[in-house]
């Protein structure tokens, strides 16, 4: 659904779970994170950014949302980033989120730990460069990635929000 009111300027476009969204200054994005990772691209010459909010590391071939899974949100993003005018040589990479957020056995798989490790993966085979992070633990993140700045603000609860 589209909205018809724009965002305040001090407000963020909020990116669901598996969604996409490109955003200009002076436009900010927000997600809430919990195992899901927010994987937000942005050119500093164009300032310019995208954020993808993946749910899992791997579609397993099943791409009917592109923004769902590291494996298909990261070319998807590169692409729509093209299509923008926005080269790939350009672009760095604030990476957040991949809380273990459910107590488990040791031998579980840990969906947010995949996540983090399919998303560094996947940026290193692409050049591009993480220039910052803030991953793990076991609590909720709500972060808002400034299009002016490229800056990704986190905030967890209980602690200082941090800027990446």
């Amino acid at each position: 659904m589209t909205s018809l009111v724009a965002p305040s300027p001090n407000q963020s476009k909020m990116v669901g779970m598996g969604q996409v969204e490109l955003a200009r200054a002076p436009e900010k994005l927000g997600s809430i994170l919990g195992s899901c990772v927010a994987i937000c691209l942005y050119s500093q010459e164009a300032k310019t950014g995208i954020m993808a909010h993946v749910v899992m590391p791997n579609s397993q071939g099943a791409v009917s949302v592109p923004g769902k899974s590291v494996d298909t949100a990261v070319p998807y993003l590169l692409q729509l980033m093209a299509e923008a005018g926005v080269p790939q040589r350009q672009l760095v990479a604030r990476i957040a989120g991949g809380a273990s957020m459910f107590k488990m056995s040791q031998s579980t798989i840990q969906i947010g730990q995949a996540n983090i490790h399919a998303t560094t993966d996947l940026l290193a085979a692409n050049r591009i460069p993480i220039v910052g992070r803030d991953l793990g633990g076991d609590k909720g993140r709500r972060i808002q990635f400034d299009m002016t700045t490229g800056q990704v603000k986190v905030e967890i609860i209980g602690s200082e929000p941090v800027v990446i």
